[in-house]
């Protein structure tokens, strides 16, 4: 077998080196995201939060589960 043979036969059949497999792949999308994200904060570093913004962990709204119309809560 080719060396780039053993290395794709260590890859994927040996328990170490699919450990590097999946730890490569998150860390390939932890760069990724680390830059995508200081792009955006430099596109969007002035944005002050207006009443139309919406926020993942708003508590403002009722948490209660129930829905404001009162056919829904029977």
């Amino acid at each position: 077998m080719s060396q780039i043979g053993n290395f794709f036969d260590w890859l994927f059949n040996d328990r170490t080196g699919v450990l590097v497999l999946i730890v490569g792949g998150i860390l390939l999308f932890l760069v990724i995201s680390i830059v995508l994200e200081r792009k955006t904060r430099k596109i969007y570093r002035n944005h002050e939060k207006s009443p139309d913004d919406w926020d993942l962990f708003d508590d403002s709204d009722d948490e209660s589960g129930w829905s404001e119309f009162d056919e829904d809560n029977h």
